[in-house]
C-alpha cells in the first residue's frame, strides 16, 4: 500500500512508461491519458517479470537492504504496507479476471508486487505511488515492461477530488479496470470518487481493511449498511473475496485485511439521481436508528410531505434507515418532494 503524501522535499507528478526517458510519456490526441487500446512501453521484457508461471522479484533481502539505503521507514499515516505473498498477489490478478490487453489503475504500487503480476497477466498498468523511493525501487526491481506506465502523484487532492495527475491519465471512455492493495486512509473516498466519473471503471478489485470492505458490500439491515455501501452497490454489484492475515504484509498492520469485487450494472441510475440519492441516504444515515418519517420530515422540511412520500411508495414510516433497501432509497431520491428540496 503506498499513501497520498509524498515524503517532504520530493518532487511530483513524474510521469512516463517503465525504463523511458523523462518527457516520453506518448500522450492520447487532445489530451485525457492513456485511452483503452493503446500500446505503450518499451518493446523489451526484462527478465523480472516473465510470462512463465508467474513475476520473478528481487529476493525480500535485497530490497530491504535498498529500503534501508534509501534511507525508508513506512509510515502508517500513509497506509505503507506491503503485500509479500506472492500467492495472494496472483490470486487477486486472476480473481479481478485481468485479460491481455486490459488497462488496469493500480494505486499504491510501492514496490511492484502486485504490478509484477498484473504485467505478467498482459495488462497494460497505471501504476501511481507517491513516494518517489519506492517508486525508484520498483522501476529497477521490474526492468523493462510492455505496457508498464508508472505515475509519481497524490491519488487525492482532498477527499473529494482526484488528483490531477491521475484523473488526467484515466480513460475517458471504453473498458478499464482498477485492480490494487490500496493504503487505509484513502480506500473509501478513492473508489466513490472513480465510480463517480464519467467513464467509471468495468470493475475494481481491492484489498483493504477488512471492516471497509464489509461496509462495501453489506445488505439492508446490516450493522456495515450504510452511505459506502449505497454509493457503491447503486452502480456496482459487489461481493467479498479472500482475505488476508495481518502476517502477510511488510510491516504487519494491526487489522485484517480482505478483498472487495465491483462489477459495473449493466443498468444504473442517471447522474443526478446518484446525487440526490447520495445527498439523501447521507441525511438519513446520519440518525440511521431513528423512524424514517421523522427523518424525512426534517430533511423534506415537512413531516406531512415525508409521510405523503412514505405512503405513495408503500414504505413503513416506523422504518429505520439502516434497514431500507436500495430500492426504497432510490425512490425516495426520485420523489417530487426530495427533488423540490434540491432544486432550492
Amino acid at each position: 500500500m503506498g499513501g497520498e503524501r509524498a515524503y517532504p522535499g520530493a518532487p511530483r507528478g513524474d510521469r512516463a512508461p517503465l525504463g523511458a526517458p523523462r518527457g516520453a510519456l506518448a500522450r492520447a490526441p487532445g489530451g485525457g491519458g492513456w485511452r483503452p487500446g493503446r500500446s505503450g512501453g518499451p518493446a523489451q521484457r526484462s527478465a523480472a517479470v516473465t510470462g512463465e508461471g508467474g513475476a520473478r522479484r528481487a529476493p525480500w533481502s535485497e530490497l530491504r537492504e535498498q529500503l534501508r539505503a534509501a534511507g525508508f521507514r513506512p509510515s502508517r499515516r500513509l497506509g505503507q504496507n506491503f503485500l509479500l505473498d506472492d500467492n495472494l498477489c496472483r490470486a487477486l490478478v486472476r480473481d479481478a479476471g485481468v485479460a491481455p490487453g486490459d488497462f488496469v489503475l493500480e494505486v499504491g504500487a510501492g514496490l511492484g508486487f502486485l504490478t509484477a503480476h498484473l504485467c505478467d497477466a498482459g495488462a497494460r498498468v497505471l501504476a501511481v505511488e507517491v513516494d518517489a523511493r519506492l517508486l525508484e525501487i520498483a522501476r529497477r526491481d521490474l526492468g523493462e515492461a510492455p505496457g508498464l506506465e508508472w505515475l509519481r502523484a497524490d491519488a487525492l487532492a482532498g477527499k473529494h477530488r482526484l488528483g490531477e495527475e491521475l484523473a488526467a491519465g484515466l480513460p475517458r471512455e471504453g473498458s478499464w479496470r482498477l485492480v490494487a492493495n490500496l493504503p487505509y486512509s484513502i480506500s473509501a473516498p478513492l473508489l466513490c470518487l472513480l465510480a463517480e466519473r464519467e467513464s467509471p471503471p468495468t470493475s475494481m478489485s481491492v484489498l483493504l481493511q477488512r471492516e471497509v470492505a464489509q461496509r462495501i458490500v453489506a445488505s439492508p439491515g446490516d450493522p456495515s449498511w450504510g452511505l459506502l455501501s449505497i454509493r457503491l452497490q447503486v452502480l456496482y454489484e459487489a461481493r467479498l473475496g479472500r482475505s488476508a492475515a495481518p502476517a502477510l504484509f511488510w510491516p504487519r498492520p494491526e487489522v485484517e485485511s480482505a478483498c472487495a469485487h465491483l462489477a459495473l450494472r449493466a443498468e444504473a441510475p442517471c447522474a443526478a439521481d446518484r446525487r440526490r440519492l447520495s445527498a439523501l441516504a447521507g441525511g438519513l444515515f446520519g440518525r440511521r436508528r431513528q423512524a424514517v418519517a421523522r427523518v424525512l420530515g426534517d430533511l423534506f422540511d415537512s413531516r406531512p410531505a415525508a409521510e405523503q412520500a412514505l405512503e405513495t411508495l408503500s414504505i413503513d414510516p416506523r422504518a429505520r434507515a439502516e434497514t431500507l433497501p436500495m430500492e426504497s432509497l432510490l425512490a425516495l431520491a426520485r420523489s417530487e418532494a426530495w427533488r423540490t428540496k434540491n432544486l432550492r
